[in-house]
């Protein structure tokens, strides 16, 4: 699968910088390519589809986004049970970081459901949601960024 076959959409992220009150922020991946290779990455050992415990999100930044405000990076999602990526799209950092923040900011706001809602689709169409309370941040060079990651206390790494 080839990055260029995803679309990400976010929402729910604008209120963090405002009085409004906290919403789930919400993180849309359109898939635009063959949908049984994207079921194969997403179906798990006993071939059903994976569940939300089984998956890690995590973004890997390509330059230091502290220097340069427009540094990119890689958002990848795994399968938590074998390693192994299910797809990668290229971001801006500071979107994600944007995200994060939000997603941060809601979790101390709410007793919640989870910190943030991932929905997978195929061409419009829904195939997974996940509701996440962990999305790891690292620098180019593979360092766990704690700061800017969203851990959920009591979590050890």
């Amino acid at each position: 699968m080839r990055r260029d076959h995803f679309e990400l959409d976010v929402e729910h992220v604008d209120w963090v910088d405002t009085d409004a009150d906290p919403e789930k922020p919400h993180v849309y991946i359109d898939f635009h390519g063959p949908e049984e290779l994207l079921r194969e990455r997403l179906t798990g050992t006993d071939e059903e589809l994976l569940a939300a415990e089984e998956t890690d999100v995590a973004f890997r930044l390509r330059e230091d986004h502290e220097r340069d405000p427009d540094a990119e990076g890689v958002v990848g999602v795994t399968n938590r049970i074998t390693g192994d990526f299910v797809f990668e799209l290229n971001e801006r950092a500071e979107d994600v970081l944007r995200f994060i923040r939000a997603a941060r900011e809601y979790g101390r706001a709410s007793d919640g459901d989870g910190r943030y809602r991932v929905e997978i689709d195929v061409d419009g169409e829904p195939l997974v949601a996940y509701e996440k309370d962990t999305f790891l941040v690292y620098d180019a060079d593979g360092n766990l960024l704690r700061r800017e990651s969203l851990i959920p206390s009591g979590v050890e790494l």
